[in-house]
């Protein structure tokens, strides 16, 4: 219930008040309770304080209002140490995560400049697309471009929790645009477009657009009286025949570095990430950057399928590459990647893809026989049976298939209320618990892949960790139709 209730509180109630009440519940001195009385339920409150503080973590330094209301109770919990002996174990360990979350009591000094982090997408380096994946906050600063009408380009340095309105006020700093222009009614307006031409203004207020923005998309300042003329970015990708990295590398390689890569932005999730993605909507936009950009690089992979085997020309090759593919497919379900195995899958299954009949007749038989069985574990037929029961009989550590988990905590959402009559509905609660708390088994246990060091498996990693991807299923069409106009 303890863990329920930590997990799920803020469907109810906002941290800081969350906190709030349990300072409240803190006894401070005997003043008419029996000392026995008094201890019970000091013991209690810091059973709450600290099973809280061991879930939330990192995530408080986003939060400087909680991180006070913290700071408050620890003090006020601090001046019982010699009072309570019987607290003495509880209070090592309260002090003990009060240092490692980082909310300093006693010395307020500034924390050092951090180290700007680079999204993938973003500045295509071999060192940065290399490094080990880690956590994202709010608080972390990004550099990021902003495209002007005419393709050219700033290039700001930002917080990832950054709103639109500052945002735009770093480019209008870099683009030098005067105050006059901007109280005529020429301010600039940010825009995200979309390779298919689909483009949209962004609000002042939001903030975090950084992660929400699509494969290739990408982030327009304009006025108004240009909002029109806008045009997407020509495609980054070479839309001419050639052999990327998957043709030279072995599929088991590729399929290992995909688990590893998705592995460390699965660990970087904090599990409440669910929870705020599902329940609040823009209002837990900055604890969702991590989730987001799972949820990408779940995307990129399927568009990644399509677009190697239509950028393959030859019949022969093309049938060969989606053999390799398949294989690569199967070696993510053995490595219990549940995530690659299905966006694969996924891909194979673009309307671009299965209309190449001459492509599809030149695999062989045990390869056909092998993606129907795919295609019938990922067959979201009766809630996606078949895939729940192989999930079942895995053991941590595996990654899921995430967008499954969304879907799952949409509908415990709107399938019951949260208050009933003003009382909070504990059965929600413990549904929505018990679903993130699948999250953490599956992480429970290191994944060990013994991947080489050598400069082969070193391309074939950066290779994987920033794919090229058309994303414009327009275009996609149009390379199928050119490679097979005839098939059906």
């Amino acid at each position: 219930l303890l863990d329920d209730i930590v997990l799920t509180h803020s469907l109810f109630l906002p941290t800081e008040r969350f906190l709030q009440q349990l300072h409240q519940q803190y006894p401070g001195g005997p003043r008419g309770a029996t000392r026995g009385s008094g201890l019970r339920r000091k013991r209690a409150v810091l059973a709450v304080l600290l099973h809280f503080l061991e879930t939330y973590k990192g995530l408080l330094q986003e939060e400087e209002s909680a991180g006070k209301v913290i700071k408050e109770l620890y003090l006020l919990i601090m001046k019982d140490t010699s009072l309570y002996q019987e607290l003495e174990d509880e209070i090592i360990k309260l002090h003990q995560l009060v240092e490692t979350v980082e909310l300093k009591v006693a010395d307020e000094t500034p924390p050092p400049n951090k180290q700007v982090k680079p999204l993938f997408r973003h500045f295509r380096r071999i060192d940065s697309c290399l490094q080990t994946r880690v956590a994202f906050r709010g608080s972390d600063e990004i550099f990021c471009r902003v495209y002007m009408p005419d393709h050219s380009y700033v290039t700001i340095r930002s917080r990832l929790s950054a709103s639109v309105q500052d945002i735009l006020a770093s480019v209008t700093e870099k683009l030098q645009y005067s105050e006059e222009q901007s109280t005529r009614g020429d301010a600039l307006i940010l825009v995200t477009m979309a390779s298919s031409g689909e483009k949209a203004v962004l609000q002042p207020s939001e903030e975090c657009v950084f992660t929400t923005l699509g494969i290739n998309s990408h982030l327009f300042a304009c006025t108004r009286d240009t909002f029109d003329s806008l045009v997407p970015l020509p495609e980054e990708i070479q839309v001419v025949p050639g052999d990327t990295e998957i043709h030279r590398a072995e599929p088991e390689d590729v399929a290992n570095h995909l688990t590893a890569f998705h592995w460390e932005l699965f660990r970087c999730i904090h599990e409440l990430e669910f929870v705020d993605y599902v329940f609040h909507g823009e209002r837990g936009r900055r604890e969702t950057a991590n989730l987001e950009l799972l949820l990408q690089r779940c995307s990129e992979v399927q568009h990644w399928v399509g677009t190697e085997l239509l950028l393959c020309e030859g019949l022969g090759k093309r049938a060969h590459l989606l053999k390799k593919l398949i294989k690569i497919a199967a070696i993510c379900k053995q490595n219990q990647d549940m995530l690659s195995f299905y966006a694969i899958v996924i891909g194979l299954n673009n309307a671009a893809v299965s209309r190449l009949r001459l492509t599809w007749e030149k695999l062989p038989g045990k390869f056909k026989n092998l993606f129907r069985k795919f295609e019938n574990l990922t067959d979201p037929c009766r809630n996606h049976k078949t895939y729940r029961e192989v999930l079942a009989k895995m053991k941590p550590p595996l990654i899921p298939f995430v967008p499954l988990i969304l879907k799952d905590l949409t509908f415990l959402h709107e399938g019951s209320k949260t208050l009933l009559d003003g009382l909070v509905n504990v059965e929600k609660l413990h549904c929505i618990a018990e679903k993130v708390r699948t999250v953490r088994k599956y992480r429970s246990r290191p994944l060990c892949l013994e991947l080489e060091a050598s400069p082969a498996q070193l391309q074939t990693k950066a290779y994987v960790r920033q794919l090229r991807v058309i994303d414009n299923q327009n275009l996609l069409f149009e390379l199928s139709y050119k490679l097979e106009p005839g098939s059906q």
